[in-house]
Parts: C-alpha cells; sequence; structure tokens
C-alpha cells in the first residue's frame, strides 16, 4: 500500500496522555488517564459500551478539550490545539459514521481531503481539473486502486453499500498521509466478507504509522493489536499483549459477562 513513509524509530514515542479526565456536569466519563503509544504501534481500546472509548478518541483527535490532564504528542503539549491543528500535524481519525459528503462521487470526496493535504483548498482562481492538478488526480487513482474502490470512483457515496461507504471512509484518513491513525469502529455493521476485507487492508499498511483502533469484534482486534487496552468505568483497567487480555478473567466478566468467550 503506497504512503509516504516517516522516520520510524520502534522506541520512540508518539503519543501520552498524562491524568486526562472528562466530565460532563457532574458526570465523569474519564478519569486519570495516562498511557503512552510507541511509533508503529497498533494499539486496540476495548470495553463496554459506555467506557469511554469515543470520548478518548475525540480528545486525542482535538474535538473535545480534557476536563483535566493533558495530550502529548511527539513530545510537544497539544492540549488546546484544535482537530485541524492536529491534522496537519499527522493526527488523523475517522468516525463511527461516515462523515462522507453523500452527494458527490467517491473520488470528488477524496479530491477534497487531497486538496487539504496539498495545502492548495483555498486557491480559488484555478480550476480543480487535472490540467492543473494532475500530481493529486494521479495520486487520488492510486489510492482507490489500492484501496479497492477505483471501479466504484465515479459513484455518489449515497449509491455505495454501507461497507463500501466505510472503505472509502478509511480512504480518507489514509490519503492525509498520518503518523498517527484512529479508526473508530471501521468495521461496525458490515459483513463478514467486508469485515475481512478491511482487517486484510489494516494489515497491511506501513509499519510507521502508527494505528489505533475501537474495535467490538474481537477478531479484528486480536487481528491487527500488538497491544490491547482494557476501559472499564472511565479508566484502565488493564493493559497488555492480546494473549494476556484475551485470558484475563476480568475482561470476560466486564466485557462479555461471567460466561463470555473471548
Amino acid at each position: 500500500m503506497s504512503m509516504q513513509k516517516h522516520d520510524f524509530d520502534a522506541e520512540v514515542e508518539v503519543l501520552r496522555l498524562e491524568g486526562v479526565g472528562k466530565s460532563f456536569g457532574g458526570l465523569k466519563i474519564l478519569q486519570d488517564l495516562s498511557f503512552s503509544v510507541k511509533q508503529g504501534e497498533r494499539r486496540a481500546f476495548i470495553g463496554p459500551n459506555g467506557a469511554g472509548k469515543s470520548t478518548l478518541f475525540n480528545i486525542i483527535a482535538g474535538d473535545l478539550e480534557p476536563s483535566a490532564g493533558e495530550v502529548v504528542y511527539f513530545s510537544e503539549k497539544i492540549t488546546g490545539m484544535p482537530n485541524f491543528g492536529r491534522v496537519r500535524n499527522g493526527l488523523v481519525r475517522t468516525f463511527q459514521r461516515n462523515n462522507l459528503l453523500n452527494e458527490l462521487t467517491v473520488m470528488e470526496n477524496l479530491l477534497l481531503a487531497l486538496q487539504v493535504k496539498e495545502g492548495v483548498e483555498h486557491i480559488w482562481f484555478r480550476p480543480r481539473e487535472r490540467r492543473y492538478f494532475a500530481k493529486m488526480y494521479d495520486r487520488a487513482e492510486e489510492l482507490l486502486e489500492t484501496w479497492g474502490l477505483y471501479d466504484r470512483r465515479n459513484s455518489r457515496v449515497k449509491q455505495l453499500s454501507y461497507g463500501e461507504q466505510r472503505q472509502a471512509e478509511i480512504l480518507l484518513g489514509i490519503a492525509m498521509e498520518p503518523k498517527v491513525l484512529l479508526l473508530d469502529e471501521p468495521t461496525a455493521g458490515m459483513s463478514n466478507k467486508e469485515t475481512q476485507y478491511i482487517l486484510d487492508l489494516l494489515q497491511r499498511l506501513p509499519k510507521d504509522l502508527t494505528l489505533l483502533i475501537i474495535e467490538h469484534d474481537m477478531e479484528v482486534v486480536f487481528g491487527v493489536a500488538e497491544k490491547v487496552t482494557v476501559l472499564h468505568n472511565g479508566g484502565i483497567l488493564l493493559e497488555g499483549d492480546p494473549q494476556i487480555i484475551r485470558n484475563d478473567p476480568r475482561v470476560y466478566e466486564i466485557y462479555f459477562g461471567e460466561d463470555g468467550v473471548l
């Protein structure tokens, strides 16, 4: 999969949360959350509904400010940085529900993302035609072909299946050439075949790309993640490699019930 290569050092800390908390009025969603992520790491966040997973991603991505604590990205505190600033610095996320423009084609959606990536979204005096932006069009076609959506490039988003819409949503994130990519339930609502397709693509992402993923499908979690963090009641219950998580009885109890099976 063709993506821009970044300087890679598996010992470099790309992201750290220090005592992060988030409250809405008297309701505490996250409490004193601290962890760090290394470059190239594949980290999954799991936990029951209401554990604070999406709130955590909103804070990392800059869509919410924490009530307490700091977010550190490549040794720089970015707690107050807006989401668009984080995107420009390589911290990109996708959402549970697609953020695509349904009346535009897949190609048009992708070109909008690439315009932001190339910094030409404010150039108003030049039409967005291939003759002016050939490199951008070539890049879009390369991504569409690699991601398996080339044949759907001229289809409006609303004409795509749900699985194809999710593929396109992830593709827009990839197009930004992130250093850290946050995927919020990328396979939610997909068929087994669509889920396997997404899993195969995630496994092919460049090793220097740090991937954080919220996912309820345990086959996806254990197929992608090198480390798993279990959230419960707004805090970290435990974290470790997938096999440790798979075998811990506390995960059975809080995530699946006493008789659950991982």
